[in-house]
Order: C-alpha cells, then sequence, then structure tokens
C-alpha cells in the first residue's frame, strides 16, 4: 500500500481547497488520517480576546496603483455592528511573477512582500474617507509572529496603528467589536489607550 502525506499550513478544514481534496479522498474511498495543526483562526485569542466573540474573517490584499478593492470594509463594518471582533489576514506575496516575465517562457519572480499592520490600518483608514462604519479612533490589536519567542501584540485605535511598526512578519489585525470586561482585562497589557471597543 502506497501512502500520501499532505502537509499544509493551517488548519486543514478550515480552508476550501482542503475541505474539497478531503472530500474527494472520502468519496473514493482513500484513508485519511488528520494530524491537526495551529492556526492563526485560533491562535489569535493570544491577545485576550475570546474567539466566540469574534464575526467573519477577513482578507486584506495589498493595493495597486489601480486596484484597490474594499469589498473586506463591508464585512469588517458587519461585524463591528454585531459587536464581534474582526480577524483582517494580511496580505503574503511569495513568488509573484513580474509583469514582463507573464509573456515569457522562463519566470522571473518579484521578491516576497509581507503586509503589515500599520499597511493594513492606513488603507483602513483610506476607506474610512468614503466609506461610513469604523472611525479612526476605534480600537485595533495587531498581533505579529504569534507563538514564537519573539510574539508581539499591540493595542491602539486604527489611526495610531498606521504608524505602529510591529517588526519582522507575519502579522496579522483585529478590529475588535463590543468587548467584554475580561478582554479588556487581559488587552489592557498590550494597550496604549483606554478599551472601550
Amino acid at each position: 500500500m502506497r501512502t500520501l502525506d499532505w502537509i499544509v499550513v493551517n488548519e486543514h478544514t478550515l480552508a476550501p481547497l482542503e475541505v474539497i481534496v478531503d472530500c474527494h479522498f472520502t468519496e473514493s474511498n482513500i484513508p485519511t488520517k488528520v494530524v491537526h495543526n495551529a492556526s492563526i483562526l485560533n491562535a489569535a485569542g493570544c491577545c485576550g480576546l475570546q474567539l466566540y466573540n469574534f464575526g467573519e474573517t477577513v482578507s486584506i490584499p495589498f493595493w495597486t496603483e489601480s486596484w484597490k478593492p474594499d469589498s473586506f470594509y463591508d464585512k469588517i463594518v458587519e461585524n463591528k455592528s454585531r459587536g464581534l471582533h474582526t480577524l483582517c489576514l494580511l496580505d503574503i506575496q511569495v513568488k509573484e511573477p513580474t509583469l514582463e516575465s507573464l509573456t515569457k517562457k522562463t519566470r522571473q519572480y518579484l521578491p516576497p512582500r509581507f503586509m503589515s499592520v500599520s499597511q493594513a490600518a492606513q488603507q483602513l483608514v483610506e476607506i474610512t474617507k468614503t466609506k461610513p462604519g469604523l472611525s479612526t479612533a476605534d480600537l485595533a490589536v495587531g498581533i505579529a509572529r504569534v507563538g514564537s519567542e519573539t510574539q508581539h501584540i499591540v493595542a491602539t485605535s486604527l489611526s495610531d496603528m498606521t504608524e505602529t511598526n510591529m517588526g519582522k512578519p507575519l502579522h496579522s489585525l483585529i478590529i475588535v467589536g463590543n468587548i467584554h470586561p475580561v478582554e479588556s482585562e487581559f488587552l489592557a497589557q498590550y494597550s496604549t489607550q483606554e478599551l472601550t471597543g
């Protein structure tokens, strides 16, 4: 009997592709065994915000001069209107081909880029200028290198987050909804402001 090991970087049941592949294995009567992995979706609780108080997770992509999507903003506003926190997954661009190489046989790649919490906050602040729902005074939590010895957490206003340096990647940003007193007490150790959510 042959075996196949398939390794994914996060919890396999949290991403659509992995679920589709798992369903295919099941339909094909191919036995599987899952070894669960850590994921930012559950590790985000390291800042003291309770995971059951999170709404839908969003992804924030890098903007370009000609492409500035903001559909994620509406989901953040919807979560906030329900009193829920929003985990924002920040763009990672690794092995992105250059535009010039797309028409050639030989691929050339751009250097890797990892969005920082300050970049994500800057994009959100830019959106607040044209769309209602968030305020630059809203509480945001930046988390970086979660689970490592250099893990870093900062809680501050969305406006101040635009200038917060969290160091090396990987970063995630949380927009805080209604804050429970227990969450507030724990998060206070990372805060530069009064915690009201």
